[in-house]
């Protein structure tokens, strides 16, 4: 029989043992030794799953993980004419990948520099979660890892150089090739102490004030508007010598001629012709006031303050 050490135990092994539910993968299971003819035979707990001849080259086994019983334990055993060997135990882990982080940056500047505080945070995504900042490509801290869903912080502090500075943040867990990044922030230039960061940052607010503003403007004059429009709609408009005028005129001369006329004074009437707004001529008859002196007696009636008024009559 052949030394121990000229067949030692296998090793079985994937790229990664941390996956997504339903990927599939590859596990491997290889022996040292590469000149024999070995039998390889794989174990998901007590379940076998294949067996497979080869040498030299290490025997890969294709599965797809679809859930948490296709996780594990897996193990391996190599076999030469009556000698066996078992691996050690590997199983998968289920995660689940990160989302694209969100980068906020703070920032106040003195006239010679600028202190920045930037703020990542994947808001999905299996922890821990590794978060690394960038100016423009390239990396501006270490790996700064996160057990817990907070936002992973840096600070830093800039000469005031007058270029726009180009800023994001990568996230990544332990699932391979699912790094994410944040979408670019670019620091605006700035130059002696002006501060137009911080014009950009009270911009949302100077304009919420200015919408404000309008609609309290808004609600102050359009009652007063809408009061000079009603008193312009009841105020008395002048349309012309109406028919309704006309009759008014015969009215007059009417009761003037069933009236008793006064002796000595015949009323006098006067015609005109005028037209209205239709184009169609009308009459107007016009009547003559005589004036009458009030007898004594009655002039005493009216008179108790014994002034010196002359009442007359009119008569129509």
């Amino acid at each position: 029989m052949k030394k121990t050490n000229e067949f030692p135990s296998p090793k079985v092994y994937s790229e990664t043992d941390v996956i997504m539910k339903g990927q599939n993968v590859s596990l491997f299971c290889s022996n040292q030794n590469k000149s024999l003819q070995i039998t390889y035979v794989m174990f998901r707990g007590m379940k076998h799953l294949g067996t497979w001849d080869g040498k030299g080259e290490p025997m890969i086994f294709n599965l797809r993980i679809s859930e948490a019983g296709d996780l594990g334990p897996y193990k391996c055993k190599t076999q030469v004419s009556n000698c066996s060997r078992y691996s050690q135990e590997f199983s998968f882990t289920f995660a689940n990948p990160v989302t694209t982080p969100v980068l906020n940056i703070s920032a106040f500047q003195t006239e010679t520099a600028r202190y920045i505080t930037l703020r990542c945070i994947s808001y999905n995504g299996s922890l821990p979660i590794n978060y690394t900042f960038f100016e423009k490509d390239v990396a501006i801290s270490p790996a700064i890892s996160k057990n817990v869903r907070e936002p992973a912080e840096f600070n830093l502090t800039e000469r005031i150089t007058g270029e726009r500075e180009e800023y994001r943040c990568k996230a990544k867990n332990r699932l391979p090739n699912h790094a994410k990044y944040s979408q670019p922030f670019t620091m605006p230039s700035t130059g002696g102490d002006s501060c137009p960061f911080c014009l950009q940052l009270l911009l949302p607010g100077l304009l919420l004030l200015l919408i404000v503003i309008i609609l309290m403007l808004a609600f102050w004059i359009l009652p007063k508007y809408k009061a000079r429009k009603a008193m312009r709609d009841n105020a008395p408009r002048n349309y012309g010598n109406k028919p309704m005028e006309v009759g008014i005129y015969a009215n007059v001369c009417q009761n003037q001629a069933d009236d008793k006329s006064v002796p000595g004074l015949e009323p006098r009437q006067c015609v005109s012709t005028a037209q209205d707004g239709t184009g169609h001529s009308k009459e107007i008859h016009y009547a003559t006031p005589v004036f009458q002196e009030v007898a004594q007696g009655d002039h005493e009636a009216h008179n108790d303050c014994k002034t010196g008024y002359v009442y007359s009559e009119l008569v129509l």
